[in-house]
This record gives structure tokens, C-alpha cells and sequence, in this order.
């Protein structure tokens, strides 16, 4: 689990207005639900994002410290269970999840991750933009995630704006990280 050590409010950034373009999901035609008997790929997928995506941006000690939850804690397993979410597959093999994401609870983007094979293909927008339909659909007005380095630069070109930094310790690692949110239609 991560321990949050502090918290900085941060100034409100301008809201981006608009739709997410249609033409995410009319690529992506392989996505369907996500099924807790899928963690297995969900815990592949996640172990090889960061590994593959994060270099740079985090240290080799952080990194290490990140890949390693889904496979040392059962919050990942327990998501899973409990939420809502869809895997963006393979256009050859639709066995095989290349990206997913989920909504637990049903208000917050608990995990989003891609594969770094499959990546910068408009996986991670699509995912999104059918989660944030499906959220509305629920009565749902807004959603909300801590979102990483990584995460970040995306949610924001999504209409995602940050409400507050904070500092968490996880895995003995200090990761700074966003609380975003967005407002739904």
C-alpha cells in the first residue's frame, strides 16, 4: 500500500472543454470487458509497462519497487475483483490483453497501463473514453486518480486537471504523484 507523507494543494489549471474524438474507439474494435480471471495478463501487462515505459522518469530503485506490487500485494488481485474495467487486445491474437484500465470504486481510475510493444497506438485514450461513457451511463459526474509521471502528460490532453501533488512512500521508494480529476458529460 502506499503511505501518502504529504500533500500539496496546487493551483486549479484550466479545464479543457470538448469530446474525446470517436475515432479511438473505432481502432480499437478489440476491447472488452475485464474479468478477474484475466490477472494473471493484468499483472504481465503492468509489470511490463512500467519496466519498459518508465525509465527516465523514475529511478532503477523506483521501478523495481513498482513493478514488483502486483505481484506482492493483493490491493491489485482485490481491484480486480471489485471494479469495473476493459482490456484493449491483441488484433492478431484476442487472447492476449495488450492494455487495460479500471474504475475502483466505480468513481476512480484505479489502474491504466499499456504494454510497451503496444503503446503511443491510442490504447490507453480509448480505454478511457469507453470507461468515462460507461461512468456517465452509471449517473456518475466526475472521476478521479493519482496518476504518475508517466500517466500524467495523458490524463491532462484527456481534460484531466490536477487537484493536488502529493508524496506517497511505497516499497520503501518516495514517488511524487498527481490527484486528478475530471468532470463527466
Amino acid at each position: 500500500m502506499f503511505h501518502v507523507q504529504k500533500i500539496h494543494q496546487c493551483t486549479r489549471l484550466p479545464r479543457v472543454q470538448g469530446r474525446i474524438n470517436d475515432r479511438f474507439t473505432s481502432l480499437m474494435p478489440n476491447i472488452r470487458r475485464l474479468l478477474p480471471t484475466d490477472f494473471e495478463q493484468v499483472e504481465a501487462v503492468y509489470r511490463d509497462a512500467v519496466i519498459s515505459q518508465t525509465t527516465g522518469l523514475y529511478s532503477p530503485a523506483q521501478i523495481n519497487a513498482w513493478a514488483e506490487h502486483a505481484l506482492r500485494d493483493p490491493a491489485v488481485r482485490n481491484a480486480l475483483d471489485r471494479g469495473y474495467g476493459l482490456a484493449s487486445c491483441n488484433a492478431e491474437d484476442p487472447a492476449i490483453i495488450e492494455a487495460f484500465a479500471l474504475l475502483e470504486p466505480f468513481d476512480r481510475l484505479s489502474l491504466l497501463y499499456c504494454r510497451g510493444r503496444s503503446c503511443r497506438e491510442g490504447r490507453a485514450s480509448a480505454l478511457l473514453h469507453q470507461l468515462q461513457t460507461w461512468a456517465s451511463e452509471q449517473g456518475l459526474q466526475r472521476l478521479r486518480t493519482e496518476a504518475s509521471q508517466l500517466s500524467r502528460p495523458l490524463l491532462e490532453r484527456l481534460g484531466w486537471w490536477i487537484e493536488a501533488e502529493e508524496v506517497v512512500t511505497f516499497a520503501a521508494q518516495e514517488f511524487v504523484r498527481w490527484r486528478m480529476i475530471r468532470d463527466l458529460p
